[in-house]
C-alpha cells in the first residue's frame, strides 16, 4: 500500500513553562522526536529555556500568550482589558468570553504581542522562526487581524493554522473538548483571510495531540493526510510541568503517549527517521 509523502514538523509548545517540562522537551528534541519548539516568553523558565534552545540549536518560535500568567508589555504596570483585577491574564475561556462581549481592547492586544516579540529577540538574539498562539488565541475573531499585522511588521512569515478536518467526529474526545476543538477549527478557517493578506504561511495540515492517538492512525490509514507538510503540535515534558490556573504557572502531572497505527511505516521528522511498528506505543515522557 502506497502512503502519501509527508514532511512532518513536530512542534513542542509551552517551552519555558517550567524546568521539568523543558527538560523533557529537550530530551525529545535530542532523540529526534521533536523538530522545533514554541517559547512562552512570560513563562517562569523562559530565560533558562532560551539558553537551552541556544545550546542545542533548537529551531524556536514564539508561543504568543494572552490567556495565562502575567503580561510582559505595558499592561504589566497599568490597568488593562487583558487582565483580571489581580494583574493576571483572564484564562483560556475568560479571555474568549471577554473578547466575545467586546470587553477586550484590541490595541492592547497589539501592544502585548509586540512586547512578546521584542522579549523573544532579547532572549534569543534573533527573530522567531514562527509564531503561534497559546491555547490558539491567535485565530480568535479580531485577534487574528492584529496578530497578522504584528507578525508582518516584525518580518515573521510562518504561523500555525489549527484547522483540523474531521475533529467534530473524534468520538474519543469528551463533548466539551470536542466542542472547543470545533470552535477552534471554525475560528482558524475564518483567520485564513487575514493571515493570507499579510503574507503568513502555515503547514498544509495541523494535528494536535488530541488526534495523535487513535485518530491519527485513522487519518493515516484512510490516506487523508496531504503530500506536503504536516505539523503536529504537542505539549510535552516531564511530570510536574503543566499549569491549571490562569493566575500562575502551577505544577501538576502531565503524561502523553502517542498510539502508533497498526501498520509498519517510516515517518521523517525533520532529519530524523522514526520507525512506526505495528501496535507500538511511543512514550514521550
Amino acid at each position: 500500500m502506497a502512503f502519501p509523502r509527508v514532511r512532518l514538523v513536530v512542534t513542542a509548545d509551552d517551552f519555558g513553562y517550567c524546568p521539568r517540562r523543558d527538560e523533557g522537551i529537550v530530551e525529545a528534541f535530542l532523540a529526534g522526536t521533536v523538530t522545533s519548539v514554541s517559547l512562552l516568553v512570560n513563562g517562569t523558565a523562559a530565560e533558562s529555556a532560551a539558553e537551552l534552545a541556544r545550546r542545542h540549536s533548537i529551531p524556536t518560535g514564539l508561543h504568543a500568550n494572552l490567556s495565562e500568567g502575567r503580561p510582559v508589555g505595558p499592561a504589566r504596570h497599568n490597568a488593562s482589558s487583558l487582565l483580571s483585577p489581580e494583574g493576571f491574564f483572564l484564562g483560556k475561556m475568560g479571555f474568549r468570553e471577554a473578547l466575545a462581549a467586546g470587553d477586550v481592547a484590541l490595541p492592547q492586544v497589539r501592544e502585548e504581542l509586540e512586547a512578546q516579540l521584542s522579549r523573544f529577540r532579547e532572549l534569543l538574539g534573533r527573530s522567531p522562526t514562527h509564531v503561534d498562539g497559546h491555547q490558539h488565541v491567535h485565530v480568535l475573531p479580531g485577534v487574528c487581524q492584529v496578530f497578522a499585522e504584528a507578525l508582518q511588521a516584525y518580518g515573521v512569515r510562518f504561523t500555525r493554522l489549527p484547522a483540523e478536518r474531521g475533529v467534530g467526529s473524534c468520538a474519543w474526545l469528551e463533548a466539551p473538548a470536542r466542542a472547543f476543538a470545533c470552535t477552534v477549527e471554525r475560528d482558524a478557517r475564518a483567520a485564513i483571510g487575514p493571515f493570507s493578506r499579510h503574507g503568513l504561511r502555515d503547514s498544509s495540515w495541523s494535528v494536535t495531540t488530541a488526534e495523535c492517538s487513535e485518530g491519527f492512525a485513522e487519518f493515516c490509514s484512510a490516506g487523508i493526510l496531504p503530500s506536503l507538510q504536516t505539523e503536529n503540535q504537542c505539549d510535552l515534558g516531564h511530570t510536574g510541568g503543566k499549569g491549571r490556573s490562569p493566575e500562575s504557572f502551577l505544577p501538576c502531572t502531565l503524561g502523553i503517549a502517542l498510539e502508533m497505527p497498526a501498520v509498519g511505516k517510516r515517518w521523517k521528522a525533520g532529519s530524523s527517521v522514526i520507525e512506526r511498528k505495528p501496535n507500538r506505543e511511543l512514550q514521550l515522557i
